[in-house]
């Protein structure tokens, strides 16, 4: 099954890279083994100093006007700071990261081409305490970078580093360029997933003297005026790549286990209503790379008596009580790709998952505040891992090794509706290698219009057995193999919930010798009873809120249909804000009121079913 891998581009700081710490390089050995793209970015200050000791040669700065100092980089001085990287910051980042397995690919910026930029402006600096022009400072800005070269050598390569300097309009031009700005700037053009500055602090402190007063959350409106000294520069790049659309960015250190790390959100100001679902729709989590996310939600989220942990499979649990009575709200954390730039204003939120589910389990959170769980009762809430793609690797994890009473499924119904089933999957995989003709041949019938013959003699297979299936081929390709024509593509079958379970027993799949059609998949549809307790419970929040609830049956397949499979007697229905025509759009957005509305539904009917539960008889 190919993995649907996303970037990191992760800055290290040249303290970070001479230390004699190693768990930094651990951790991105794990992400590289999820299947991830690495891109680092290190930084050369401490390898500078160290390089120019060995070399008994004094470091040079100047006095900028404004009171600030910054390192002379004279067309003399660059090419010493270019020697630095390559003797002292490259050799040892490259040994590190080879020892824990990582094929590596590393240089200047400069090298190859690789990094532009563009020469900065004269500096005006004090000299002998008067203004002075100096003209000569190759420092840089960033211009742009080879993505496509980039990208090759992120196919072939685990981990790619870059280092400053960048190269120059002029010919054989070094630049020197802040590191930090270089990461923002290189995470900004390959449209990273997630950007991390990895610096020897706790993040950011709100008091340098304090080790453990990180600042959790940077806001667009807040205040820095206790950031100082080279920090500064990390929050100016921070700023920078979420202005340009990279929504999640944090600075961590002295490694990025996260538990003391400062995160920077494209919000104005905290909003205690909103806060939570603006900050999980912008931190990305396409099926297979949810970690963040979960570990972000664990590590976050601390509510009086409420346990959490991520299980093996990836999982967020939440567990509110400890009685025999189950209800757990089971929603998924996983989006399909692609990602864009989430906005929002006082009104609407939209971003890649909004509807497709994030919109639904932030709700289910909300619910851990906002439900008073009886003595003999609990609550649990779910986060599960790869709704989106076949494997469904944290629904079945939650089928094999918890137990509920109970399951409401965390999907878009609307604040109206309420979703009692939804159709099964059958995905088959047909494959056909045939030899070899010349199209102009008489009576020739291609691999193509074989596939699609076969297409349709599936569909009146399958709709022998279930007549309201829904078929889409999903994935073609085709190659030459030898002297044979070969096509591979996905046919998938929405299958009714009124089938039975076992029907795959009753279609044929053989169909010639040059043909192989494999199940894939194959998840009975679902559909719940009107009359349980659970569905009342919502039927009455409905009356409750001058409504009446209207009951939905959709051709998509959920997580419910994967615990249907073994939860036999266990009611199942899914409710959530948002219209489930977005889902999987680029046009995904949810109405705050909608949001308010659904949490105000769903707090009454688990009121409802906590009632009935403990109802003395």
């Amino acid at each position: 099954m190919a993995i649907i891998s996303s970037l990191y581009v992760i800055k290290l700081g040249s303290s970070t890279v001479l230390s004699e710490g190693k768990e930094i390089y651990k951790e991105i050995k794990e992400i590289s083994s999820k299947g991830h793209s690495i891109i680092i970015v290190a930084g050369g200050a401490e390898g500078i100093e160290k390089h120019y000791q060995n070399i008994n040669r004094e470091i040079k700065f100047l006095h900028l006007a404004n009171g600030n100092e910054v390192r002379y980089c004279s067309a003399e001085e660059m090419e010493h700071i270019y020697d630095a990287y390559n003797n002292t910051i490259i050799p040892t980042l490259k040994r590190d990261l080879e020892e824990v397995g990582l094929k590596t690919y590393i240089q200047c910026g400069s090298d190859h081409n690789v990094v532009q930029g563009k020469q900065g402006p004269p500096l005006k600096v004090k000299k002998n305490n008067r203004n002075a022009i100096v003209r000569d400072s190759l420092y840089g800005h960033y211009d742009s970078c080879d993505t496509s070269l980039l990208d090759s050598l992120l196919e072939e390569f685990d981990v790619v580093c870059l280092t400053p300097p960048i190269l120059g309009q002029e010919k054989n031009q070094l630049l020197n360029i802040d590191a930090d700005v270089l990461a923002a700037n290189i995470s900004i053009q390959m449209k990273a997933h997630h950007l991390r500055f990895v610096t020897g602090t706790n993040g950011i402190l709100k008091d340098v003297n304090s080790p453990y007063s990180t600042v959790k959350d940077i806001y667009n409106e807040d205040n820095l005026n206790y950031v100082k000294g080279r920090m500064k520069q990390k929050v100016r790049a921070a700023r920078l790549a979420i202005r340009e659309g990279i929504n999640d960015v944090c600075i961590t250190g002295p490694t990025m286990s996260r538990e003391h790390s400062t995160w920077f959100w494209d919000i104005d100001t905290y909003n205690e209503e909103f806060d939570l679902i603006n900050k999980v729709i912008r931190i990305p989590s396409v099926s297979y790379d949810e970690s963040e996310l979960a570990n972000y939600l664990n590590q976050n989220i601390k509510i009086p008596c409420v346990k959490n942990e991520v299980d093996p499979a990836g999982n967020v649990v939440f567990q509110k009580g400890t009685g025999r009575h189950t209800l757990m709200l089971l929603g998924h954390i996983d989006t399909v790709p692609h990602l864009w730039k989430v906005k929002n204003n006082n009104e609407i939120i939209t971003g890649r998952g909004v509807v497709d589910a994030k919109g639904c389990f932030v709700n289910f959170l909300q619910m851990l505040k906002d439900v008073e769980v009886p003595k003999d009762c609990q609550l649990k809430v779910i986060g599960a891992v790869e709704e989106e793609v076949s494997s469904s690797a944290g629904a079945y994890y939650v089928r094999d090794n918890y137990k509920a009473d109970a399951v409401i499924i965390g999907e878009p119904s609307g604040e109206k509706n309420l979703t009692l089933g939804y159709h099964g999957l059958l995905k088959l995989g047909v494959t056909i290698e045939q030899a070899q003709k010349h199209s102009a041949s008489k009576n020739n019938l291609s691999v193509a219009d074989h596939f699609y013959k076969i297409r349709k003699e599936m569909e009146n297979r399958v709709g022998a057995v279930d007549p309201e299936n829904v078929s889409t081929i999903t994935k073609v390709t085709q190659h030459k193999d030898a002297n044979k024509d070969v096509i591979k593509g996905i046919i998938n079958f929405r299958i009714s919930p009124n089938v039975e379970n076992d029907y795959i027993k009753d279609i044929d799949l053989k169909i010639a010798d040059d043909v192989t059609i494999e199940v894939l998949r194959s998840t009975p549809g679902y559909i719940n009873k009107r009359n349980c307790t659970l569905v009342k419970s919502f039927a009455k929040s409905f009356a409750n809120k001058g409504g009446k609830c209207n009951y939905l049956k959709k051709t998509g397949t959920s997580d419910m249909n994967t615990l249907a499979t073994n939860w036999i007697d266990v009611p199942i229905v899914a409710y959530g804000p948002g219209d489930s025509t977005l889902d999987h759009t680029d046009e995904e957005f949810l109405d705050y009121k909608e949001i308010e509305s659904a949490r105000g539904i769903l707090k009454d009917a688990i009121h409802n079913w906590f009632s009935k539960k403990t109802e003395v008889v």
